[in-house]
């Protein structure tokens, strides 16, 4: 397999492809998922969690993104790499194209911020600066103390029009890739028709044009219970690799998400 960019991902999606992406934190992991064909990973603050043990994603620093990021970028030599913006790395312009220089400077092949209309122009300066930009909308976990916990976004109709909304001028500002997590099945079908970018769901149903996991999700090792959204592949297979194999080829199928792992 070639190496993966955006380009590759937006001809994908183009031509009717799935996506499959995964977390990743050190060089084996990210060698295994590489080898087996994933085509994007993610450095996620989701560290903040499942390697830290913290509660949530917020003590998460641009400090350790980095240290993860220069790790994974050394088991990859295909994969798209993509770095999270930790929590109030990315509060104005300036300080986001800081920061984002450092993740691109570690190994970032793209980074990610969450939010909505108040990043159109800090994306707009990102991309007039170079950096490729991922968008994350619904349930962004930086956002948890606002939301009250981690829970489903989009039900009511004037959220899901805000989110469509989000979604369409995130675009236009320059995002070249969006992660929907947690919303209903039929609001990420209307984003991914709204958009002309690709799309990656978590929690989101299988009407993206890919799928992300946390990989400790996807392999059954986090402590306490796995999301909804999530399945064991490990847990079905015995093996790593061939897990690994099977999540992307059930996303690549449509089989994964089923219904049991989406919200309505």
């Amino acid at each position: 397999m070639s190496r993966i960019t955006v380009s590759t991902l937006q001809k994908m999606k183009d031509a009717g492809e799935k996506i499959s992406t995964i977390t990743a934190y050190d060089a084996s992991f990210a060698r295994q998922f590489d080898n087996a064909g994933i085509h994007a990973m993610l450095i996620g603050d989701s560290l903040g969690m499942v390697l830290q043990g913290q509660s949530d994603t917020l003590p998460v620093t641009v400090e350790d993104i980095c240290y993860h990021t220069s790790c994974v970028r050394n088991g990859v030599d295909n994969a798209l790499v993509i770095a999270d913006l930790p929590f109030m790395s990315y509060a104005t312009p300036e300080q986001t194209y800081a920061n984002s220089a450092k993740l691109m400077q570690a190994g970032a092949n793209m980074v990610k911020l969450e939010g909505g209309a108040w990043l159109y122009d800090t994306v707009r300066g990102l991309v007039d600066r170079s950096v490729p930009v991922c968008g994350h909308l619904g349930l962004t976990p930086q956002s948890v103390n606002v939301f009250g916990g981690f829970k489903v976004q989009g039900r009511d109709s004037d959220k899901a029009q805000q989110m469509i909304d989000h979604a369409k001028g995130l675009e236009q500002a320059g995002i070249q890739l969006l992660v929907l997590e947690c919303i209903p099945t039929e609001l990420a079908k209307a984003i991914t028709d709204a958009v002309s970018i690709p799309t990656i769901g978590i929690g989101a149903g299988n009407v993206t044009d890919g799928q992300i996991l946390v990989m400790h999700d996807a392999l059954g090792i986090s402590f306490g219970k796995i999301p909804k959204f999530s399945r064991n592949f490990l847990a079905e297979t015995g093996n790593i690799e061939k897990a690994v194999e099977l999540y992307i080829n059930d996303v690549n199928t449509g089989a994964f998400p089923g219904p049991e792992h989406s919200f309505s």
